[in-house]
């Protein structure tokens, strides 16, 4: 009898959980993201991708932030080295507040037309539906 996957795995990149059953990784960054930070997120994802079996989607929550200090230029090299990813993945961002979903959506125009498709939401539903998963998926986990 084949044993079911567990409904969520905790990661060790801080604030992150996979969901088998949806490969789905989901991340829920509190405070201040800054360029260290998004370039030490940019490192797990790439890893994560060497080491999955199969390719997952991506979910990160931004509500839990205050405040994101990148650069253009910097979310424009990451950008460009991530459109590199040559697997069909979904990343949604979800953003409760304007400035930070104003970054969220230059980084969503940055990837247009990658194999990551990357969108960014005000709403966890609607990223729910792009994601194909429950919005209970989207919920920081106990």
């Amino acid at each position: 009898m084949k044993e079911e996957p567990p409904l969520v795995i905790r990661k060790g990149f801080p604030r992150t959980w996979y969901y088998p059953k949806w490969q789905l990784l989901g991340w829920f960054p509190r405070g201040v993201l800054n360029e260290a930070f998004a370039d030490q997120v940019f490192a797990f994802i790439e890893m994560e991708e060497r080491i999955q079996d199969a390719p997952f989607d991506r979910y990160c929550d931004l509500s839990g932030l205050g405040d994101v200090r990148a650069r253009l230029e910097h979310i424009i090299k990451n950008a460009r080295r991530r459109r590199k990813v040559k697997q069909p993945v979904r990343t949604a961002l979800f953003a409760d507040r304007r400035d930070i979903l104003e970054v969220a959506q230059t980084y969503e125009h940055l990837m247009d037309g990658a194999m990551i498709e990357v969108r960014a939401f005000q709403a966890r539903a609607a990223a729910a539906q792009f994601l194909e998963v429950p919005v209970a998926a989207l919920e920081v986990p106990d």
